[in-house]
């Protein structure tokens, strides 16, 4: 049985950081959870909760003590800023003795990521999940008011993954050996398009939701009424468009890394059911 470790999990508000944490809780593993404004984060009962802001690595001190394993996010802010504060980070980590990180890439290249690929200080595992089954929830307002999605490039194909998978790798990488200098692609055990997503969601809120297929220019503009800013539309326009080989094809990691097969949409839609089902 694997030793019960304490680890520090920042951005542990995130879609991805709830997940590690409730993961390395399953584990039977100590759990410390960085938050900018402890007053407002909720976490199940276990999670010790402490202030800290990675884009200020100082504040991080304390977080780390008796710390063992860190996972890392890329970003830091309200703004999503791309964190320069890497060195200091680890420098802190090592002095903590941390003895593992996870970094969860953030689709590109990042400051923190390379400086945690170049320290030699540490056990590092790379984070690299393709689309997150999360992003569906999206479609609730439209599916709830209109019974519609309406997408683009409704062909597209996607290896989407569970959000709990990627805690799932995240916390064995942190917590166990054989994982140092690893590079995870994270994907789902099936390859879907957006018509066989929607048919998932409408089987598991058990009601009709029709698949509107919007052309290019329909897609931005409905973006640009949500207010994403430009270089994120652009980013969607790509992905989805022209989606690469990796973010359409099954990798095995999950089964690789926990032992256990990936969870399917299907799954993933049953547990979330209740938000496309129409309200009373």
């Amino acid at each position: 049985m694997t030793q019960t470790q304490k680890i520090l999990v920042t951005g542990a508000t995130g879609t991805v950081g709830r997940q590690v944490v409730a993961e390395l809780l399953a584990r039977g593993h100590a759990v410390r959870a960085l938050t900018r404004d402890a007053a407002k984060a909720v976490f199940p009962d276990g999670v010790e909760v402490v202030e800290g802001d990675l884009t200020d690595p100082g504040s991080l001190a304390p977080a780390l003590e008796g710390i063992t394993g860190l996972h890392l996010i890329t970003f830091g802010g309200a703004d999503l800023t791309p964190l320069e504060t890497g060195p200091r980070i680890l420098e802190l980590a090592r002095s903590a003795g941390v003895s593992r990180i996870t970094v969860l890439h953030g689709g590109g290249p990042s400051p923190l990521e390379d400086a945690v690929r170049g320290d030699d200080g540490v056990s590092w595992t790379v984070l690299m999940p393709v689309e997150f089954m999360a992003n569906a929830l999206e479609w609730a307002d439209g599916i709830q008011a209109a019974g519609e999605v309406r997408e683009p490039f409704v062909a597209r194909l996607s290896a989407m993954v569970h959000e709990g998978d990627i805690g799932a790798v995240a916390a064995v990488a942190l917590t166990e050996e054989g994982h140092a200098g690893q590079e995870y692609v994270i994907t789902g055990p099936e390859v879907l398009t957006v018509g066989d997503k929607v048919a998932a969601v409408a089987a598991a809120a058990g009601r009709e939701i029709a698949l509107v297929e919007l052309t290019e220019e329909q897609a931005v503009a409905q973006w640009r009424a949500a207010f994403l800013p430009e270089d994120v539309i652009g980013f969607l326009l790509e992905a989805y468009g022209n989606t690469p080989e990796v973010g359409r094809t099954v990798s095995g990691t999950v089964e690789k890394v926990t032992g256990r097969p990936a969870r399917t949409f299907a799954q993933w839609a049953g547990e979330h059911a209740d938000v496309f089902r129409k309200q009373a």
